[in-house]
């Protein structure tokens, strides 16, 4: 099982941005697809971003052209470049690790999350 630790969360102003990462630790990270999660209070959990072991990336739709998903492979790290951040990004922020070295929009191809990070847009 592997361990993820968001951090890189906050209060930023509408337009603002943000710059994710997720540590993780115990595993073979490089091997698997990895992705980012958001859930609003009193929503279900939304897909945000995913990329696969060989680079290969998705976005759910509301933040395409906005938000950029990356993994630094010699330092276990996945990040997430949050630009022209709106309010209703306002969320709690989890990073995942796929099952397979390639991943989907649905959170059941993910084994292993974080605890999340709080993102919150507001002026």
């Amino acid at each position: 099982q592997v361990q993820l630790v968001e951090s890189g969360g906050g209060l930023v102003q509408p337009g603002g941005s943000l710059r994710l990462s997720c540590a993780a630790s115990g595993g073979s990270f490089s091997s698997y697809a990895m992705g980012w999660f958001r859930q609003a209070p009193g929503k279900e959990r939304e897909f945000v971003a995913g990329i696969s072991n060989s680079g290969n990336t998705n976005y759910g739709d509301s933040v395409k052209g906005r938000f950029t998903i990356s993994r630094d492979n010699a330092k276990n790290t996945l990040y997430l470049q949050m630009n022209s951040l709106k309010t209703e990004g306002t969320a709690a922020y989890s990073c995942a690790k796929s099952r397979w070295s390639w991943f989907t929009n649905t959170d059941s191809t993910f084994e292993d999350w974080g605890q999340g990070t709080q993102v919150t847009v507001s002026s």
